[in-house]
């Protein structure tokens, strides 16, 4: 029995470090991709803490909203062959803008829609070069 909880506990702060590591990647990404674009404020005077709470807000978003939104259009998305999807990663940012106000903002629509995506698309390559080389390495040992 204390093997098994050991074993459980060793899987909890194995989960917790995957997890910090991807918010860690992410607020990379998102500093990376934000700081070509003048049109998105952040907070300069805790300009790390607001990045790393915008990563923290959206990825509570997609944990929680972005699933019902999917569902929802799942129509629309369809007759658009997909390209209705960043529209909703979109709104995640336009969401995440509105819950912190004066902190973060988001000035122009379209230059917003281009961080949509390739916020999408980094994180994607997060997901499938370092997520998967992480688990590859744990399933070895």
């Amino acid at each position: 029995m204390q093997e098994k909880r050991k074993s459980l506990d060793k899987d909890k702060i194995s989960a917790f470090i995957d997890w910090l590591l991807f918010m860690t990647g992410y607020t990379f990404v998102f500093l990376f991709v934000t700081s070509f674009f003048k049109s998105i404020y952040i907070d300069q005077h805790h300009f790390i803490l607001y990045s790393m709470l915008i990563v923290l807000i959206i990825y509570i978003l997609n944990k929680t909203i972005k699933p019902i939104l999917v569902t929802l259009t799942i129509p629309i998305t369809g007759i658009t062959l997909g390209l209705f999807y960043p529209f909703i990663n979109l709104f995640i940012l336009k969401l995440t803008d509105w819950i912190l106000r004066s902190h973060f903002e988001l000035q122009n629509i379209y230059i917003a829609l281009l961080v949509a995506i390739l916020l999408s698309i980094m994180n994607f390559l997060i997901e499938e070069i370092i997520t998967k080389t992480i688990k590859k390495v744990k399933n070895h040992e």
